[in-house]
């Protein structure tokens, strides 16, 4: 079992810091990347995975700590797992807005009961940069691209995602329940297990 007491996050997202940190509890410390570098890695992976392990390690490199790194997206089964890995850069690096009305044009005509979806986290853990060996946790979670928008919480797709266990959008759910259920919630609660604080 490793224990660490700081990990870098590779992000210079202070929600996604925020939001992770209460998810892994008070036992490890995250730091951003922001610490130690402004400059973002290009993403030149094909998978969640492999642009995860590249943040990561890059992170290490620049931090000479270990680092997690989260590579997550929504994949669209009708579009055969798109916008996937360009889920935030669907509309061209337009924003939310722009993405969601992109995905709303491309499924117009496609009817609810082919509308299925997921979000998707990998999170990638490494040791140091040339770690051979990171860890790897995906989570997964599942629902359906709504008609319309719908609910004022949270970001990205969520006021598209229908959540069939809840009933709602994504963006209808309080922050503190879309982090017991979400792909990231069930991504980090394996690496919870992996690092034994769970």
């Amino acid at each position: 079992m490793m224990t660490f007491q700081q990990i870098v996050l590779a992000s210079h997202n202070a929600g996604k810091l925020k939001e992770l940190q209460a998810m892994l509890g008070d036992t490890v410390q995250l730091r951003s990347i922001g610490e130690f570098s402004s400059v973002e890695p290009e993403e030149t992976g094909l998978s969640f995975v492999e642009n995860a392990i590249l943040k990561a390690r890059n992170a290490a490199r620049i931090s000479g700590m270990p680092a997690l790194a989260d590579d997550s997206g929504l994949a669209v089964d009708f579009l055969g797992g798109a916008p996937g890995i360009y889920s935030a850069r669907y509309a061209d690096g337009k924003g939310d807005a722009a993405n969601n009305a992109k995905l709303l044009d491309v499924l117009k005509d496609v009817p609810q009961e082919q509308r299925g979806a997921q979000f998707v986290c990998v999170l990638a853990l490494v040791r140091h940069a040339d770690d051979p060996l990171p860890i790897l946790c995906e989570g997964l979670w599942h629902g359906r691209i709504l008609s319309e928008a719908s609910g004022e919480h949270g970001f990205g797709y969520d006021p598209l995602f229908w959540v069939p266990e809840r009933n709602c959008s994504s963006a209808e759910l309080s922050p503190a329940d879309k982090n017991q259920i979400s792909h990231r919630a069930r991504a980090m609660s394996l690496l919870r297990q992996r690092l034994g604080l769970a």
